[in-house]
């Protein structure tokens, strides 16, 4: 059996990170395996820079890594390339994004702290995979649109109407970005990971078989005390994107 690994949204919590792989780690036991992250390393919690690093510098003789673009990226790549306003983006976490970095974000932080190698990698990040039974995505996917002609914008940004269970033609579509502690939400046609870990302090893995269809064989879970160096309004902001 080869196994195929999904974590979702991160979101600076170099700690949930480092527990997913090595929970994976012990599950593959040096078989080989793919690992796929799908988006979203970025912005909300402490570890936003060290989080790209430690992907950036991958090493395993006996995982893939696959890692995908979510919009949380996309959002930094676009603001630290002067294409998008900053207060965007702060307010959706890239004060603690910037934090990482060593700038100071009360007044015009200096966004060339941000090394250009890791906007390098952000760009160069796939928008999703796909295998022979499933499309891994960061947002979704439009189900009446060839794969090879999605949109970014809707690979990124989409968000499933509540009840919606299609996948894509005969794949099985995996997902973050659509936070709900409840996660992970698994129907016929698609599963959402997301389950908030930047916040709650726990992180959901799908496993999936290579050689069977549908969703997820298995769940690995790993949890971490939730009470990071953040402040209280960042434990309490909401989670729009």
């Amino acid at each position: 059996m080869t196994l195929t690994f999904a974590i979702p949204d991160i979101h600076g919590r170099l700690d949930l990170l480092d527990a997913a792989i090595e929970r994976i780690t012990e599950r593959s036991a040096g078989n080989r395996a793919t690992i796929i992250t799908l988006g979203d390393y970025v912005d909300r919690g402490p570890n936003s820079c060290q989080v790209l690093e430690r992907l950036m510098g991958w090493k395993s003789e006996s995982a893939t890594l696959v890692s995908l673009k979510g919009n949380h990226e996309a959002m930094m790549w676009e603001t630290c390339n002067h294409l998008a306003e900053l207060g965007r983006w702060v307010e959706n976490g890239g004060d603690r994004t910037l934090a990482s970095y060593g700038a100071c974000t009360q007044t015009n932080p200096d966004l060339r702290l941000v090394p250009q190698e890791h906007l390098e990698w952000i760009a160069n990040l796939a928008l999703m995979h796909v295998d022979r039974h499933r499309v891994f995505v960061h947002a979704g996917v439009d189900p009446r649109i060839p794969l090879d002609r999605q949109s970014e914008q809707t690979l990124l940004w989409k968000r499933y109407a509540v009840g919606f269970d299609r996948g894509h033609g005969n794949r099985h579509v995996v997902h973050g970005h659509h936070a709900d502690p409840k996660a992970p939400i698994a129907t016929g046609g698609k599963t959402n990971l997301d389950g908030l870990a930047w916040k709650t302090g726990r992180l959901v893995i799908g496993v999936f078989d290579d050689d069977r269809p549908g969703g997820a064989v298995e769940y690995l879970a790993v949890n971490s005390d939730p009470g990071w160096s953040g402040s209280l309004s960042d434990l309490q902001r909401d989670d729009p994107i």
